[in-house]
């Protein structure tokens, strides 16, 4: 049985937790399909104010995730890990590479453990990148979109859930997966057949209520997005 594990590295563990929680993600862990782990990066501190985060060398607006709790923080995750299990870092940059649909079906083929940094604030400081190397782990920089977020933890939920969907059982059934049948994006409709609103009916397309699977198959290739 496939069994994947996510371990996210974040300085707001409180925001994961409505999520992971609940609806699908909550039953795959439940069956032991999927293994979500949150760690508070303030737990890797050691001055008594448990400071995460520092100015910037060399100036600029923003502060700067410390180096010494993450590298202690990704230590304590990787330290029992070798360089021949399937094990996955990630560092999620606006600079990095795009993440998509191919690229969850791959990491959830690939690996059976991902480890998530989830920055804040201006970034985090460059030398966690050689660390992971040092561990025996390249962390590769990941986007979820051509924009900037304030921080992680919303782009970690993602990559768990696009992640957790490709493996086997977390959705019932593997037609489930939208991607596999049409594409995205392919029109659905349910009950009333004829919905009406402010004086205006809104109706279910004909092809569907036909019974004929060769005809909706044909629709809904026709009007995927």
């Amino acid at each position: 049985m496939k069994y994947m594990r996510f371990d996210v590295i974040t300085v707001f563990p409180e925001a994961f937790l409505s999520y992971i929680r609940a609806s699908i993600i909550k039953r795959a862990q439940a069956r032991g399909l999927v293994n979500v782990h949150i760690h508070n990066l303030r737990d890797f501190t050691s001055d008594k104010h448990k400071s995460v985060d520092d100015k910037s060398y060399g100036g600029g607006p923003g502060m700067v995730i410390k180096i010494e709790p993450l590298a202690r923080a990704l230590g304590s995750i990787l330290k029992s890990k070798t360089k021949r299990q399937r094990t996955k870092v990630i560092l999620f940059s606006a600079a990095g590479k795009q993440f998509n649909a191919k690229m969850a079906s791959a990491l959830a083929k690939k690996y059976d453990h991902i480890v998530m940094l989830a920055g804040h604030y201006e970034g985090v400081d460059e030398r966690i990148k050689a660390v992971s190397r040092d561990l025996g782990f390249r962390a590769e920089e990941i986007s979820i979109g051509p924009y900037v977020l304030t921080g992680g933890e919303l782009p970690a939920m993602t990559v768990i859930d696009a992640v957790s969907r490709h493996i086997p059982g977390v959705l019932g059934k593997k037609t489930s997966l939208e991607e596999t049948r049409y594409g995205v994006g392919v029109p659905v409709y349910t009950r009333p057949e004829v919905f009406r609103w402010q004086g205006k009916n809104y109706r279910v397309p004909g092809t569907l209520l036909s019974g004929d699977h060769g005809r909706i198959e044909k629709w809904r290739k026709r009007h995927k997005q």
